[in-house]
């Protein structure tokens, strides 16, 4: 609405409409842009309703309110260039302020109240024109103005005295302040408040305005542009709430990590070099190793690139009383910290087990027993062993598992599997064992078959490395190799591996 302005106000001059198109086109151009944006984002997240898609949703919400209102206010600044006569110089103040006030009143009185096929309404539906004379008390609302509060356009515009019992009234100290600003100081209006109509729909209100002085420099009345914002606030309002809950699961998911890192790395050996196992004294009684029988065990952790929470996977060693070595990886379904707790259980039951006797088939068919009754079911794949140093043999089982690489003279192959299903998957499931006898030089590797996509492509590459897996010096050597060959794999799940160089030389 062109605002009627007193002679001691310079004339702004009217912005060309063809810079006007130029905009409305560019707006259009960002307008189309952002539709692909959302549809593109919408399925690219297949219908999921978490922090973040709320978050991305809200801000496509928001970008489309506003550019909708900035090209449907351009699209009103084109309409005025195109209906507004030439104006001249000449004239008087009184001239100026009838013809403006009339001029809009009229536009708005003949232009519908479209829809714009979202269920917003048109602009013209969504901004009024109001304007209160303080010389002969008249009150002259658009009824688009009207519209906005609730009112018949036939009732007439509330005054000042009336607009504020239509106000919050925690908002009424903020339109009072405005009004007083502007007829008191001569200040311009902008503020906002909340209205609460007859039908009890509330509305937040943009009212923008300034003082029209009489001849005397005096005020002689208030015009305003009063515009609806309540869905634009409310798409600001849901873009906060959705950050806010998305920062919140942000925080949360670091903690769970740290928690995740913190119990993996209080379970899982901290080794940080080659090991030599047995050491002959680890248990009292334990019975001496067998000369140049002893197990240099290396291992690595390889965290998932994909997911930024700590899986349940986990690799370890450890000396039995009898003086045989236990080897064993494996890992849970799911990340975070209920993944690393599970682990942490099973680890312990393994250790528990293998410490009390039990040989590697039976040990599985109980690991499974323990996850049937478990308050938190999972699926488990484990491959678990156990070293005699005395006869050089290895007896293993496995849940669903790969089969231990046994690597000799430049070459490599997977050990014959046990019978063995995924442990948690069915109870009363029957776990066999086999043995393999190894020789000094020998390289066992254990993985827990994630180390890439597909898990037999990675033990396909794993036997690749055969060559420089036997040349190594020692089995630390042997772990960066193969941490070299596969830290860049764009792996979904964390994986594991250990390896186990039986030392000594040949009889």
């Amino acid at each position: 609405m062109p605002s009627p302005r007193s002679a001691d106000h310079p004339a702004v001059p009217p912005p060309q409409r063809d810079t006007v198109d130029a905009l409305i086109s560019q707006t259009q151009r960002l307008r189309g842009g952002l539709d692909a944006v959302r549809r593109d984002t919408v399925a690219d997240l297949g219908g999921t309703d978490d922090a973040q898609v709320r978050w991305q949703r809200a801000l496509c919400e928001l970008a489309v309110h506003q550019l909708d209102d900035l090209d449907r206010h351009l699209g009103e600044l084109r309409e005025g260039l195109l209906a507004d006569p030439p104006r001249t110089d000449e004239g008087t103040e009184a001239d100026a302020t009838e013809t403006g006030t009339e001029a809009d009143a009229g536009a708005a009185a003949e232009a519908p109240a479209e829809s714009d096929g979202t269920g917003r309404g048109s602009l013209l539906s969504r901004v009024g024109s109001a304007e209160w004379n303080l010389l002969s008390d008249e009150v002259t609302w658009s009824d688009e103005l009207c519209r906005i509060f609730g009112r018949d356009p036939a009732d007439g515009g509330l005054t000042l005295d009336e607009l504020p019992s239509w106000v919050f009234s925690e908002d009424q100290p903020i339109l009072t302040a405005m009004v007083t600003d502007c007829l008191v100081d001569g200040k311009p209006i902008d503020g906002e408040f909340r209205v609460v109509r007859a039908d009890e729909v509330v509305r937040t209100v943009h009212m923008a305005g300034e003082p029209v002085l009489d001849t005397d420099g005096s005020t002689a009345s208030m015009w305003a542009v009063l515009r609806d914002v309540s869905e634009l606030r409310r798409s600001e309002r849901a873009v906060r709430e959705s950050r806010d809950t998305l920062s919140h699961q942000r925080r949360i998911a670091r903690t769970e990590r740290r928690l995740a890192v913190e119990v993996q790395e209080a379970v899982l050996p901290p080794w940080r070099g080659s090991l030599r196992l047995p050491s002959g004294d680890g248990f009292p009684g334990a019975a001496p190793a067998a000369d140049g029988a002893a197990l240099d065990i290396a291992a690595h952790y390889l965290p998932s690139e994909s997911s930024a929470q700590i899986g349940g996977d986990w690799y370890d060693a450890l000396e039995l009383p009898d003086g045989r070595t236990l080897l064993s990886v494996g890992g849970l379904t799911g990340h975070g910290v209920t993944a690393t707790c599970g682990m942490a259980m099973l680890l312990g039951a393994v250790r528990g087990m293998a410490v009390a006797g039990i040989e590697p088939g039976p040990l599985m068919g109980r690991l499974n027993q323990l996850l049937a009754v478990s308050s938190q079911p999972a699926l488990v794949g484990a491959a678990c062993g156990q070293y005699d140093p005395r006869t050089r043999t290895l007896v293993w089982a496995q849940a669903g598992h790969p089969a231990p690489l046994l690597f000799r003279d430049g070459t490599g192959r997977p050990l014959r599997s046990p019978d063995g299903v995924l442990l948690g998957a069915t109870t009363g499931a029957t776990y066999t064992q086999s043995e393999e006898r190894l020789e000094p030089g020998d390289l066992l590797v254990l993985h827990t078959g994630r180390l890439a996509q597909d898990a037999e492509g990675a033990t396909e590459r794993l036997l690749a490395l055969a060559p420089r897996l036997t040349a190594a010096h020692g089995a630390q050597e042997c772990v960066r190799t193969v941490a070299e060959a596969f830290g860049d794999e764009p792996r979904e799940n964390d994986a594991c591996v250990l390896i186990a160089r039986v030392t000594g030389a040949r009889p």
